[in-house]
């Protein structure tokens, strides 16, 4: 019998203990669903506020910076067309494409001084940054030749003498300005690293409010034309260098500025490599939109083609420094992650900020697309001009959404240190396939500027975008965050 018994409770026993933890189970699945939800929410807004604590000032501080440009253009355009023309000539294509080269160069610090600070290696940020002042202050001279020689160049691109001349005369004045981008590029990138980004928005107010005032009293009260206009550009951007550098050397960065250091000048040419190489990576885009105008201008009827697309680039250039600013800001969260040697960290913190700027491109794309015929009236009321944006809108909505995803892209590939990796993607995608397809489109089929802008948009832009995702999903993030470790202990010796 007691035999029986024990069986029959070894028969027993296990339905019972089966069935309880059966139970068990589902509750606690629910509460790990629960946990996981709640985990995972909560791990969002950690992410989503140190994003944007670099996107909002980055946002504000780009917008002052473009802003001043285009007031540089408005107190020209008061002056008459060639006045105008050579302010915006020489803005967009000798300064434009200095600027582009810097602002790359200076790119490297995101990948340096972002690892660097995730690894806690404080003082190598202020090392980084002088090195980057070292280097780019030198390309400055190489690049010289642009300003010095900017009549002759734009008459060779086609450019009426007046306007060459002119531009000429501008761009010497601006030289000033060239060489403050050599310390202005790194010191944004030094206090960005370190998530010091509300100065950038404040000394950037301070600039745009100087530009205003400068250009007033130059251009409309001394009368010093063009000249007074270049003048109060190279005043504003200096004031900005001397407020970023003022804000970090006077106890802003206790940790990171340690003072002028010797270790600075060891290192050069492996600096300049990766600087070259970010140089190239942004450049290449910077200049195919410019590519893009050139290109246009070759076509039957050109003038209301180049207004029409140069209304469309201005929008899709003041809306493009959100997406900029998401490029910076997933450069430093990214760059903060691998250099703590948290790789799934950077892989959140890319998943964020993809997601976070589609969402605005997308906004931006359907108030495109429902206010397709009104869009230009900002700029201008010429009925013609209105018809062919109208006809454009589709392409530029269409940028505009997939330039809020490829940034941020680019800028996973400046945290992670790929800079060469896209710089060769960048050069096949836009200069292989982009350029082609859209000479094709445009001359071949007679398409017009339509089809240069879309083959340069859907050959170029979305074939790097896809690219760019596959780099991005591939990635094995902890082997990333160990490369990450072992740079910061090369560069750190």
């Amino acid at each position: 019998m007691d035999s029986i018994h024990r069986n029959g409770d070894e028969v027993h026993q296990p339905l019972l203990t089966e069935s309880r933890p059966e139970d068990e189970s589902k509750e606690e699945v629910v509460i790990k669903d629960l946990v996981l939800k709640k985990d995972l929410t909560t791990r969002l807004w950690i992410e989503t506020q140190k994003l944007w604590i670099i996107v909002g000032p980055s946002i504000i501080s780009r917008v002052a910076a473009y802003s001043m440009n285009i007031i540089t253009q408005a107190f020209a355009g008061h002056l008459g067309d060639v006045e105008l023309a050579a302010i915006s000539i020489a803005n967009t294509v000798i300064v434009g494409f200095n600027f582009g080269l810097l602002l790359g160069m200076a790119s490297a610090l995101e990948t340096l001084c972002g690892q660097a600070f995730g690894a806690k290696q404080y003082h190598m940020l202020g090392v980084y940054m002088q090195r980057s002042w070292i280097v780019l202050f030198l390309c400055c001279f190489l690049l010289l030749p642009f300003y010095v020689f900017a009549t002759p160049l734009l008459k060779l691109l086609g450019q009426p003498d007046d306007v060459a001349e002119m531009s000429g005369i501008v761009a010497a004045w601006m030289i000033p300005l060239h060489f403050s981008f050599a310390f202005q590029f790194p010191l944004q990138r030094f206090l960005q690293s370190q998530l010091k980004t509300s100065v950038l928005a404040y000394v950037s107010f301070v600039a745009l409010g100087v530009n205003v005032l400068t250009s007033w009293l130059f251009v409309n009260v001394l009368d010093w034309g063009v000249i007074g206009a270049s003048v109060a550009l190279d005043i504003s951007w200096w004031v900005g260098v001397l407020g970023l550098y003022g804000y970090t050397v006077l106890g802003g960065c206790p940790l990171s500025w340690t003072g002028f250091s010797i270790q600075a000048f060891n290192g050069l040419w492996e600096f300049l490599k990766l600087s070259a190489a970010s140089g190239v990576m942004l450049c290449l885009e910077n200049w195919y939109y410019r590519i893009l105008i050139l290109m246009t201008g070759y076509l039957q009827n050109a003038t209301l083609a180049v207004d029409a697309l140069s209304v469309c680039m201005s929008i899709n250039g003041w809306e493009m420094m959100i997406p900029m600013a998401f490029l910076a800001a997933t450069g430093v969260r990214v760059a903060n992650e691998l250099g703590a040697g948290n790789g799934q960290g950077a892989k959140f913190a890319t998943k964020v900020s993809v997601v976070q700027s589609t969402i605005i491109g997308l906004f931006f794309c359907v108030l495109i697309f429902i206010f397709r015929d009104k869009v230009a009236l900002i700029f201008t009321s010429s009925s013609d001009v209105l018809k062919e944006v109208d006809k454009l809108s589709y392409l530029l909505g269409v940028t505009i959404l997939l330039n809020s995803v490829q940034p941020v892209l680019s800028g996973v590939a400046v945290g992670s240190g790929w800079q060469a990796t896209v710089a060769y993607v960048n050069l096949g995608c836009y200069y292989i396939i982009g350029l082609p397809l859209g000479f094709l489109m445009g001359w071949v089929f007679h398409l017009g500027v339509r089809g240069i802008w879309g083959g340069m948009i859907f050959g170029g832009t979305a074939v790097q975008t896809v690219i760019l995702a596959i780099l991005t999903m591939r990635s094995d993030w902890e082997k990333e965050a160990e490369t990450a470790k072992q740079r910061v202990q090369r560069w750190g010796e």
